[in-house]
């Protein structure tokens, strides 16, 4: 096994002062072993609780004070402090951790069941979201993580799962005596993620009826606000909450399968049903497959990683040991094309840097066109090359490179740097450019641009 191959495809870049030698497996069994889901720059970061209730008392303001701008200011700058903070923790550690293999697990779970700081309910979510319900459940189940995405406020916020209520539940009849005129209903988007992105996939077997029917399972699924008292359980404010008098009441029927349970239970049966199915071991083992491997992945592979996903009941750690012992990943041509996310943490661990505060994370993942946690759906962001490779975006790559290697010393210069970054991959077209350079920061920009630093 190759050690270029293990820390670039598998890890976040190769640092050329990192003193931790690949030389076989226990490489990733070291990592599993000292990961930290909550390492030393998220600690003191605030948890969703904190945030929502910040967020609520603005709103408050914001009600009283409606002609006053100032309140609306606040509100824009308490948001927006927290989602740069939270983005800029998120380069440190992706830059200057030791368990990278489990770091780009938790940025490809995080893009999975993602969410969007587009939304100003999520902005400040955003960070909390991936420290809260990714992080702890990387190295777990599947079923468990799913769970946590699904109860996480920022999910709840981002699909408008908050706003869903039960036609037939008592607080939905209560609301449509008061407010006649008023359409209460379900809102389906969480439902329709779930079973579309986040298990099933967009060919598992479903239909429209399904989804509507797992809307209604999810009623009484919210987040805490303290002004549900007449609801019943108002929980504390900011955390998941099932409403009891929110939810649809009736049996559901998904897929051929009846779910008889009431109230919170029938929902969490139905998201178990859907972790465990083999349509969502098939959708999960392509989507790792197409990461690690490739965006056209060998059959072989995603069979082998569906077995896995089922042999295991969806345990994640079996599933990573059955893909980084795959052949099939250990190609020695480079098959990814990266993100940007993937190539700004790449070319700053190339720097052998120790901290990133140098670096306006927001404004160079904007111009590179990858904002943290900011996709354009619940996609999340494409991981395939066409998505990433278009001539405008190479450029702001090349840009972006050149202000690197003008901030940042290289612990060598570039053409003692290459080999070590690249080893056999290093084409003699880089190997020349970069010895012809004008200067060492001409050099290291050409490298990081170069077409074998640009893949994995």
């Amino acid at each position: 096994m190759d050690e270029i191959i293990a820390k670039n495809r598998f890890g976040l870049g190769i640092n050329p002062r990192d003193n931790d030698s690949f030389q076989d497996m226990n490489w990733f069994e070291k990592q599993t072993q000292i990961y930290e889901a909550k390492p030393t720059a998220i600690k003191s970061s605030p948890n969703s609780k904190e945030i929502v209730r910040q967020y609520l008392e603005v709103q408050e303001l914001k009600r009283k004070n409606k002609d006053n701008p100032q309140i609306f200011k606040k509100e824009a700058k308490i948001l927006r402090d927290i989602y740069l903070s939270e983005t800029n923790n998120r380069l440190n550690i992706s830059v200057t951790t030791n368990t990278p293999f489990i770091e780009r697990l938790v940025h490809f779970w995080s893009n999975h069941f993602a969410v969007s700081a587009d939304k100003i309910e999520v902005r400040a979510l955003a960070g909390a979201y991936e420290n809260e319900a990714i992080r702890p459940n990387v190295l777990g189940n599947f079923r468990d993580l799913i769970r946590g995405v699904v109860t996480h406020p920022a999910m709840l916020a981002y699909l408008d799962q908050i706003q869903s209520i039960g036609p037939n539940s008592m607080a939905g009849q209560r609301r449509a005596k008061n407010n006649p005129d008023k359409e209460i209903g379900l809102n389906e988007n969480l439902a329709r993620e779930i079973f579309e992105l986040h298990t099933l996939g967009v060919n598992g077997g479903y239909t429209q009826q399904d989804v509507t029917e797992f809307a209604r399972a999810l009623t009484g699924f919210t987040i805490a606000n303290g002004k549900r008292k007449q609801f019943g359980n108002s929980g504390e404010i900011g955390n998941f909450v099932f409403e009891p008098l929110m939810h649809e009441p009736g049996s559901r029927t998904i897929m051929g399968k009846k779910f008889n349970q009431s109230g919170a239970d029938q929902g969490a049966a139905i998201l178990e049903f859907a972790a465990s199915h083999p349509s969502t071991a098939k959708n999960i083992a392509t989507k790792l497959a197409r990461h690690f491997a490739g965006d056209n992945p060998p059959q072989t592979l995603i069979d082998k990683l569906k077995q896995s996903f089922i042999s295991s009941n969806g345990d994640l750690k079996s599933i990573y040991l059955t893909l980084i012992k795959a052949p099939e990943c250990w190609v020695t041509n480079n098959v990814k094309f990266k993100t940007s996310w993937e190539w700004l943490v790449s070319s700053l661990r190339a720097m052998g840097i120790d901290e990133t505060s140098r670096i306006e994370t927001p404004t160079v993942l904007e111009n590179l066109g990858q904002t943290s946690w900011q996709p354009k759906s619940p996609k999340g962001f494409d991981d395939i090359e066409d998505a990433w490779a278009a001539p405008d975006a190479l450029l702001r790559r090349a840009e972006t490179a050149n202000l690197i290697a003008k901030y940042f010393d290289a612990p060598l210069n570039p053409n003692q740097l290459a080999p070590k970054l690249l080893g056999n991959h290093l084409s003699e077209h880089t190997k020349i450019a970069i010895s012809r350079a004008e200067s060492i920061q001409s050099g290291i920009a050409l490298l990081l641009i170069s077409p074998e630093f640009l893949r994995r």
